[in-house]
């Protein structure tokens, strides 16, 4: 099978990009994804909020989700489900299989939109038991919003984060109650309108400088070990249900099956501005390659990416922001300079140039491994100093911003461009 353009993954970012890349005339689109419905994690997030700045109106998660499907199918975007993409290969070309069986599909251009998932319990390394009643924020919301599961008892939430209040939300809705979230850090991560809404609302205190030490229950979950950071001191609480949420990893798996380069930071692959990975012909978005963003900010990352592929299938309209993509992409430098950074930062997004194409609105995504009230970003190459930033709020889990009017000042050839937080 040939098609222009494979789409690996229906959430925000490849729905979005399908879209986008129908409009912009870029032939063929596949989108292919391995779950029974398309729309990704909002089709289970019942909460507000969805499609501010990528629609320019506020929904829910679900009908947020069918808008996507809707414009996709509307733009001719082919949609094929509950089909894995298994491999992908140069060319670019995927093998995909499916109960219809295993299919090898040949595309001028490739884009991944895996996404993220919060990594479990067992990834987390948390000792104890392993009884039922323990799972992260994306199966509690599919069990409780997807197949109308009743939860009842008490429950604690692992992280404090805007997920984590998220998750106290579909629990109460659920009929648990919430005993607390807690948190390693010094404090909550997310709105201090979420803290006092949660504790108004629903009386759910944050512990913070906690983590949860060990697992308790045989057959079914009797509680959870909760210790103290500083002092080490253990207590148990009682709970039927434990929520970990948060601590995203990406879906990196086939990217990294087709060898893809990788960030040690985000952990996903390497992409530059463009957010063209190492591979010609294959590009990635969303969350893939900044877990875990919004998913408008998402869905604005697979347009982004849709326009460069567009440019590099040799579409666009003179005068277009395409066509300006396109000439952009025709003064591609011969190397591209890796972009790193320093603690506390842990990692950026778009990770490399190759260009002075600007990142997805302008700017790169940073995060922080610590909290600074008022840091600035200071970008240097070879030690030149090529920009310094506005003082901007560090907060784990929470996205930083640095804008990318420093691009034209790298040197192509040149070492790599290094971001840390100015003295």
């Amino acid at each position: 099978m040939n098609v222009d353009v494979l789409v690996v993954g229906a959430g925000p970012a490849g729905l979005s990009a399908a879209v986008e890349l129908r409009r912009l005339g870029a032939g063929t689109v596949l989108v292919a994804d391995r779950e029974a419905a398309a729309g990704g994690v909002p089709r289970h997030s019942w909460h507000t909020g969805y499609g501010l700045r990528d629609l320019r109106r506020v929904m829910t998660g679900p009908a947020y989700a069918r808008a996507l499907v809707d414009a996709a199918v509307s733009a001719g975007a082919s949609l094929r489900l509950g089909t894995t993409v298994s491999c992908l290969g140069g060319g670019p070309s995927a093998v995909l299989t499916s109960s219809l069986g295993i299919e090898t599909v040949q595309a001028r251009a490739v884009l991944l939109a895996t996404g993220c998932r919060e990594r479990p319990r067992a990834a987390r390394l948390v000792p104890g038991d392993r009884p039922a009643g323990v799972m992260t924020t994306g199966e509690l919301q599919q069990r409780v919003y997807l197949e109308g599961q009743r939860l009842t008892g008490r429950a604690v939430v692992v992280g404090a984060e805007h997920v984590s209040f998220s998750a106290a939300v579909t629990l109460a809705h659920a009929g648990a109650r919430v005993a607390a979230l807690v948190t390693e850090f010094g404090r909550q991560q997310s709105y201090a309108a979420f803290r006092v809404g949660a504790a108004v609302r629903w009386r759910v205190p944050v512990w913070t400088g906690c983590t949860v030490s060990r697992i308790v229950g045989h057959g079914e979950l009797s509680g959870v070990e909760v210790m103290s950071v500083g002092s080490g001191l253990v207590r148990f609480v009682p709970c039927s249900t434990v929520v970990f949420t948060g601590d995203w990893i990406p879906d990196y798996e086939l990217a990294r099956g087709a060898g893809l380069e990788m960030d040690a930071g985000t952990r996903g692959p390497v992409v530059d501005t463009a957010l063209e990975t190492s591979a010609a012909g294959v590009f990635a978005a969303g969350n893939l390659v900044h877990a875990a963003e919004t998913a408008d900010i998402a869905a604005l990352s697979g347009r982004h990416a849709a326009r460069h592929i567009a440019a590099a299938l040799g579409g666009g309209v003179p005068g277009t922001v395409v066509d300006m993509a396109a000439r952009a992409a025709r003064t591609a430098w011969a190397a591209r300079v890796t972009v790193r950074v320093e603690a506390p930062l842990r990692w950026i997004s778009p990770n490399a140039v190759g260009s002075v194409a600007p990142p997805p609105l302008g700017r790169f995504v940073l995060r922080s491994g610590e909290f600074r009230r008022l840091a600035r970003l200071e970008v240097r190459q070879d030690g030149r100093l090529l920009g310094l930033s506005r003082p901007v709020r560090l907060i784990p889990g929470r996205p930083a911003h640095l804008d990318a009017a420093w691009l034209a000042r790298v040197d192509p050839d040149g070492g790599p461009v290094r971001v840390a937080t100015h003295p």
